[in-house]
């Protein structure tokens, strides 16, 4: 008589820690509907290498503001996106980055839609994003969670994959796609596709403000409870 597979410990944690950066930093509302749809949020997702959210949403709607429509940032001459982007981290990267994804978009639908994808699977949609240049797991993740699509897929950046590592939720080492693999299934059942979002934004404000690649704040960290690492630096906790 085979036994049913054991649950995996990692989803209780995630459930006590989601209440615990809740209760820390409130409730995220979702972004604005117009910054939702799937093409707003894979241009910002291009653009957006080391540079800060609201810089990045700002240079996205800058674009589409420029250029009237996506269709016609796809065409727009590299040098003018590089100007537009001059906000952004690595302009001359990002213009060159959202010039040829876009229009390698354009190439196969036609014209700058990704509504296609709504009628693909998960794992599906993600690929076929994924085959874009300059569009990896965390862009495509982003792209199917939050956009108007709506799916229960984990965003990762570089604070919740270094949280994660430390609260041994992931292996050591784990790159976006190790930790992404190793992490989806312990997320939990109940949770829908907002309070996957909610779950990435609250991680990234943990890894900002507390998680932090030097010195972390362990001892003031709303997840010491849960965290093997910091528990282990703050012995008298």
């Amino acid at each position: 008589m085979s036994q049913l597979p054991l649950d995996d410990p990692r989803t209780e944690v995630l459930r006590r820690l989601q209440a615990l950066l809740i209760q820390r930093f409130g409730r995220i509302d979702r972004a604005a509907a117009e910054w939702r749809k799937p093409e707003w949020v894979l241009v910002q997702g291009v653009i957006g290498a080391r540079t800060l959210t609201p810089t990045s949403n700002a240079a996205t709607e800058r674009l589409l503001a420029r250029y009237g429509s996506w269709d016609a940032v796809a065409t727009a001459p590299v040098e003018e996106l590089e100007a537009e982007l001059a906000t952004q981290t690595f302009p001359d990267i990002a213009a060159a980055r959202v010039r040829s994804a876009l229009g390698v978009v354009v190439e196969r639908v036609g014209r700058m839609d990704l509504s296609h994808l709504g009628a693909l699977t998960t794992e599906d949609a993600m690929a076929w994003l994924e085959d874009l240049p300059g569009v990896g797991r965390k862009v495509a993740a982003g792209v199917m969670n939050a956009s108007t699509f709506d799916r229960r897929a984990l965003v990762l950046d570089s604070h919740h994959i270094r949280v994660s590592q430390r609260m041994k939720l992931v292996p050591p080492r784990a790159d976006t796609i190790r930790a992404f693999d190793s992490l989806s299934p312990a997320m939990p059942p109940e949770w829908s596709a907002s309070e996957f979002d909610e779950h990435h934004l609250l991680m990234k404000k943990l890894g900002q403000q507390f998680c932090r690649p030097a010195a972390p704040l362990c001892r003031e960290c709303p997840a010491l409870s849960l965290c093997p690492t910091g528990t282990a630096r703050v012995p008298d906790r």
